[in-house]
């Protein structure tokens, strides 16, 4: 039998509605309040990040869930013994939209550590930076969407995710040239 987490190092996803991870996760927010829950429920997170994109040639931001449908919560479900705490438990199903535990019927394993580490860090490091909703790969055909070059087709000849930037060839009075330009001001050709 795998060791138990100490109760503040266990972590779970919750299999929920999909489209109602925000709406679950600011219920459960306010019923730990309500329901004084503080001492087995510690922390919800619906991962996102934010994602940019021409639609109708015009840039929008939006957030993008990393795992639609789930949400991960950072509580106290397991005692040393591999018992269920009921009052974490019931609070959890309880709650509406709310599914399941994923992977398992009646009782949830949590989350290897390292997963729950990768995973923060991912989030931490996506935090305030936007990222393209679609992601470009040398050799891609792209229509330039904003800028003095509007109109035209490239390809893709360089990537830099970090930048949000790319080098694309288009043709220049019957020449290829490579012209930067940023994830935004194109759209997949």
């Amino acid at each position: 039998m795998p060791t138990i987490p100490a109760p503040n190092d266990q972590w779970y996803v919750v299999h929920v509605l999909s489209g109602q991870e925000l709406k679950v996760r600011d219920s459960i927010e306010r019923r730990i309040e309500a329901e004084e829950a503080s001492d087995v429920i510690f922390e919800v997170l619906v991962p996102q990040e934010r994602v940019s994109e021409i639609k109708a040639g015009q840039k929008r931001e939006a957030n993008r869930k990393f795992f639609p449908g789930y949400i991960i919560i950072n509580m106290h479900l397991l005692n040393d013994d591999n018992t269920l705490v009921d009052k974490a438990w019931y609070f959890i199903q309880e709650t509406d939209g709310v599914i399941n535990y994923a992977g398992t019927k009646d009782h949830p394993m949590p989350m290897p550590m390292h997963e729950v580490e990768g995973m923060l860090a991912q989030i931490k490091e996506r935090e305030g930076s936007v990222m393209p909703a679609v992601a470009y790969e040398i050799g891609d055909t792209v229509v330039v969407s904003d800028g003095p070059f509007q109109g035209q087709t490239g390809i893709i000849a360089e990537v830099n995710e970090e930048k949000g930037e790319l080098m694309v060839s288009v043709n220049i009075f019957g020449r290829e040239t490579l012209v930067p330009l940023e994830y935004w001001q194109v759209e997949n050709g």
